[in-house]
């Protein structure tokens, strides 16, 4: 399968409108629930329409990539982030993160739910997406209440990571995709140098946030595929800039996962080189496709960086996405849904003429 998304799709405005209402008390959960199910058979049928062989629910279900994890997990709470988005103004935008509070214990599946209605109303494969293990760390900085050491907390939390997968392996999911931001944001020179000022050691982060998701992939089910995506920002904003070359060697090759989604959408990410790293095992999936502005890239220029990329990694191993979610938080990126249609329709397109099928 050549033709992917990250993940989030942008909320129907039906669906908008249900938040809105839903948040104020006039609908109750369970009216809410099934504006939610209107609004993911409606993705499900939009990818399916375009060609996607592989979809998702669009993480319709939460108010950012990260909710249900949090929600789901005691010991996790929602705070504000010691990072901030950047715009192309130079603006400055706050966001929140979780924040490790207590004893971590998982009460119920995270998302074995979205997974089981998903898989009910669509015929393509469908891809569940987690937050990383570091997403429970990285934004409030050092570790403090009962975990004494990285190395308890990220323990404590591959188990809860290795319960999830075997659960939705159980219910019949065949690729699972963990969002990580830290490792991509720690290749950028002003966010090491953030860290270093709050006393930790940028490679000894690095080393802990691979070992935590080698270990919250170890042992997984027959048939699971183990997807990582290295995020930079969301919309218009970013969190950080640089290429992979920071990390590339620990990441690609030290994670034990089965699929890359790396973005290339822009100078800040660098170029192609760090592919290099990539093991002769792993598919790379490159994000070309910007999610954050409506224009459509030129094909052309999409086959020539396609051509330019398999110089690091055969084209074999290669297959093509947006650089990331269109609507990691419920806001969205500034994109109308018919924009949405036409880069998932681009994607499934250059497909076609490179590798003759999604």
């Amino acid at each position: 399968m050549r033709a992917h998304h990250v993940g989030s799709l942008l909320r129907p405005s039906g669906l908008r409108a249900a938040y809105r209402r839903h948040r104020r008390g006039e609908i109750g959960d369970d009216e809410f629930r099934r504006a939610q199910d209107e609004a993911i058979r409606h993705v499900v049928a939009l990818q399916e329409d375009v060609g996607l062989r592989v979809v998702t629910d669009g993480e319709l279900r939460r108010t950012s990539y990260w909710s249900r994890f949090v929600a789901a997990v005691d010991g996790l709470e929602v705070g504000m982030s010691r990072f901030k988005f950047t715009d192309a103004t130079g603006d400055r935008l706050p966001c929140s993160a979780p924040w490790a509070s207590g004893t971590l214990r998982c009460w119920q599946p995270i998302a074995g739910g979205e997974l089981d209605f998903l898989a009910g109303v669509a015929t393509a494969v469908p891809k569940v997406t987690l937050p990383s293990p570091s997403t429970m760390q990285f934004g409030n900085g050092p570790l403090s209440g009962p975990y004494t050491s990285s190395k308890d907390f990220f323990a404590g939390l591959s188990t809860i990571y290795r319960a999830e997968i075997a659960d939705l392996a159980a219910r019949g999911a065949t690729l699972v995709q963990l969002d990580e931001a830290a490792l991509a944001m720690l290749c950028d020179p002003a966010v090491r140098r953030r860290v270093e000022a709050a006393g930790e050691v940028p490679g000894q982060l690095v080393d802990d946030y691979v070992a935590a998701i080698a270990d919250a992939g170890a042992d997984r089910p027959e048939g699971v595929t183990l997807a990582l995506h290295l995020c930079r920002g969301k919309g218009p904003h970013w969190l950080a800039e640089g290429g992979y070359e920071p990390v590339a060697e620990a990441v690609f090759g030290g994670t034990g996962v089965d699929m890359l989604f790396l973005e290339f959408d822009s100078a800040r990410a660098g170029g192609f080189e760090p592919l290099r790293r990539v093991p002769a095992t792993t598919f790379v999936v490159l994000g070309l496709v910007s999610s954050r502005t409506p224009e459509l890239e030129p094909r052309d220029e999409l086959l020539q960086r396609i051509e330019d990329a398999s110089r690091y990694v055969d084209v074999e191993r290669l297959a093509l996405s947006p650089q990331c979610g269109f609507a990691s938080t419920a806001g969205g990126n500034p994109l109308s849904e018919d924009d949405e249609r036409r880069k998932l329709g681009l994607v499934v397109d250059v497909c076609q003429e490179v590798w003759g099928g999604p």
